[in-house]
């Protein structure tokens, strides 16, 4: 039995509502930006801002222009929420998309789960002492290097 309106909703607002606790560990030192998302809903959709910057995140229901700005279907959106979906499939597949600074979304996109029973490789590899690492030479170069 597929959710109802209602669940969905409740869905998206939890999973917008999560991000902020999340930032830190899903973020990269160099992210900032402003993402708008457009869940599409029946006629109309749903607006989400999401301002990136020095690992932490603040969500707002605006619809104000952002740096990149991506428009998707309620049910896409509820299976990317839930690793059912991947974004850069659903970008390939021409059932996502998006204008404005890719970058930007690829690195939103940390946000959703990985699908169920996947990993990321790099947890075999270096563990999240990788990902630190990373992050502190990313940090360390000057804007010139990481242009």
């Amino acid at each position: 039995m597929s959710p109802s309106g209602r669940e969905l909703t409740r869905e998206r607002e939890t999973f917008f509502r999560s991000l902020s606790s999340r930032a830190g560990r899903v973020l990269p030192c160099w992210a900032a930006g402003v993402v708008l998302i457009k869940v599409e809903v029946g006629d109309g959709g749903e607006f989400w801002r999401v301002a990136m910057r020095d690992r932490g995140v603040v969500v707002d229901r605006g619809s104000e222009p952002a740096d990149a700005t991506v428009v998707l279907s309620a049910g896409l959106f509820h299976d990317l929420i839930t690793g059912g979906d991947q974004l850069i499939a659903a970008l390939l597949r021409n059932e996502a998309t998006v204008v404005g600074e890719v970058a930007l979304l690829l690195v939103f996109r940390r946000f959703f789960p990985s699908a169920p029973g996947s990993g990321d490789p790099r947890d075999v590899v270096g563990g999240s002492r990788w990902r630190e690492r990373m992050d502190e030479t990313v940090a360390r170069s000057t804007p010139a290097e990481r242009a």
